[in-house]
């Protein structure tokens, strides 16, 4: 799927095949282009579309690059764009001029543009030790400490300029970027846990491309192709680190290689590969649905990045150089100071040969389970009291405390790393901000290797007709991801803790928070006929609810099917 063309469509049918959603979208197409051509005095030229994704199982363990289960949701951002006619003067002459609006009210209309700035670099060389070089780079000011929608647009466009538009030794360009005049708008409750930043990333690197006809491009493999799916992927997971958050590549993956029906198989070692995995909730004796509820918690990963998400990567990514040492793997701590992923721990503790980038040998899903299951018992390893009596030379396998501190200070964690503090801060910090006073090895170790297991057991599920036990083995997976992102990764919340309990209660087969957490929604897996009944119940239970009206709960609480992947519609 990652080698697959991005597609673009002409008719709404095409683009969705559901009569019923085909008739939806249409109208919504027709909506928008109307309200751009207001806006703007001409019509746009593309509508770039990205759905949010729903996390079935498999939380915080993509950027450990272990494999996760999302699938597509029919909510999605929609990016009108077109270029300004040159006789149409909206703002100053600059290159690549944006002027960027939202049918939301309370995002206020922006413009900007990219600014070339020099960039002095030394590069080695055969015939000097040293030498400087002119660069110049293309700056757009992205405050990653603010929360600016238009931080979401800018980082999609700097990919694309990056990529297609900078010059090297000087400031001329062979083509530069379009003036360009754009129109968002979006079905995805922010901060809800369904990946709207990603899908706004997405549509805007989509928009960007489309409207500097950077779709197709010339290789020296081939005159003309298209930009593939997983470089898309690729382009999108490098734009969004520049609103501040070290995306792991799940949430960019979903939204560009779904397929309508079907959940994805996503798994980044020792390469990126997605795969469409028919899912056996519809062929059971019994049918059921995924019900998305918000807890109405607002969770942005930017916002709380240093507490939560980017400590989270910090934490799994020092776990892994803790367990290598603990495990004897020379051959991963002889790259020095470089970063290693918890996957990449399993890979050479196994044996396996695989390196990352290579696409054989790889380790097969009964091969990579049985690696899991062996490392949750040396996951025991990291305790705290176990690590200071290794380090002690004493009995580590006696050393465990009752009601010991799970957590590390920052100098046991330097210690452990066995880096010394300079070149620990270099390789784990100066990249990225994250306040803790005690970081969760442990934990955050034993919740990825057992959530990576819970991810292949769930694949491996038979899509065909199969009993209703089937859903209910389906469902305690989910509810045993709740727990772990509850008690091990800690990025659950009292509300969704309470609105997951509440969905088991009220007849869901298993439920549990998707997305980053820390708020937004939970995903359950229902019996298609109780569905209507089932979110009766979750409505009327859940207290926060009491206060919406009729079109606000139904945004809030609603079942979905899996949608299309990301794609641009080319206008007439």
């Amino acid at each position: 799927m990652a080698t697959e063309p991005v597609p673009i469509f002409t008719s709404v049918i095409d683009a969705h095949p559901i009569p019923a959603i085909a008739t939806r979208e249409a109208a919504r197409f027709d909506a928008l282009v109307s309200e751009f051509t207001q806006r703007f005095g001409h019509k746009p030229a593309y509508i770039a579309r990205a759905p949010g994704r729903v996390n079935i199982i498999g939380e915080h363990i993509d950027y450990a690059l272990f494999g996760v289960f999302p699938a597509a949701v029919e909510q999605d951002v929609l990016i009108a764009c077109a270029r300004r006619p040159d006789d149409l003067v909206l703002d100053g002459g600059e290159r690549g001029h944006v002027h960027a609006q939202n049918l939301q009210p309370k995002y206020t209309p922006q413009t900007f543009a990219p600014m070339l700035r020099d960039a002095a670099i030394t590069q080695n060389t055969e015939q000097s030790a040293s030498s400087h070089v002119r660069l110049h780079q293309w700056h757009l000011d992205i405050d990653p400490r603010q929360l600016r929608w238009e931080s979401y647009v800018k980082a999609g466009y700097y990919g694309v300029l990056e990529r297609f538009f900078t010059p090297s030794g000087s400031a001329a360009l062979e083509s530069e970027p379009v003036n360009t005049d754009i129109l968002v708008t979006g079905t995805i409750p922010a901060g809800s846990g369904l990946s709207s930043s990603a899908a706004m990333v997405v549509a805007s690197t989509l928009a960007f491309l489309a409207v500097n006809d950077k779709l197709d491009i010339a290789t020296p493999d081939a005159p003309t192709r298209r930009i593939t799916k997983g470089e898309l992927v690729s382009m999108a997971v490098e734009n969004e680190k520049r609103v501040g958050v070290n995306s792991g590549g799940m949430d960019q993956a979903a939204s560009v290689t779904a397929l309508p029906s079907t959940a994805l198989y996503i798994s980044f070692y020792p390469v990126f590969h997605a795969e469409p995995v028919p899912l056996p909730i519809r062929r059971t004796a019994r049918k059921a649905v995924w019900v998305c509820a918000n807890s109405l918690v607002q969770s942005e990963k930017v916002l709380g990045a240093k507490t939560r998400y980017n400590l989270r990567v910090v934490e799994t990514l020092v776990a892994a150089r803790i367990l290598a040492r603990v495990l004897g793997l020379s051959a991963l701590l002889a790259s020095g100071d470089s970063k290693f992923t918890l996957r990449e721990v399993l890979a050479a503790y196994v044996g396996s040969g695989e390196a990352k980038g290579a696409p054989a040998p790889a380790l097969t899903p009964e091969q990579l389970s049985a690696g899991l299951e062996r490392m949750l018992d040396e996951v025991e390893r990291l305790r705290p009291a176990r690590l200071a009596a290794r380090e002690a030379g004493a009995d580590a396998a006696q050393a465990d405390a009752a009601g010991e501190e799970l957590g590390l200070t920052y100098d046991e964690m330097v210690r452990f790393s066995g880096l010394d503090a300079a070149a620990f801060h270099a390789t784990y910090l100066s990249w990225v901000e994250v306040e803790a006073t005690r970081f969760q090895i442990y934990k955050r170790t034993k919740h990825v290797f057992s959530e990576a297991l819970r991810v292949l057991r769930f694949r491996a599920a038979d899509a065909d007709a199969l009993p209703e036990s089937t859903l209910h083995d389906l469902g305690a997976l989910m509810s045993a991801s709740q727990a772990s992102c509850s008690a091990l990764f800690e990025c659950s919340c009292p509300e969704l803790d309470a609105l997951t309990a509440l969905a088991l209660r009220s007849g869901a087969y298993g439920s549990r928070l998707t997305g980053a957490g820390w708020g937004g929604c939970t995903v359950s897996l229902v019996a298609e006929d109780e569905a209507e009944a089932f979110i009766a119940r979750l409505v009327a239970g859940y207290p926060p609810y009491a206060g919406l009206g009729d079109e606000a709960r139904r945004e809030a609480v609603f079942a979905t099917v899996p949608s299309n992947g990301a794609f641009v519609f080319k206008l007439g």
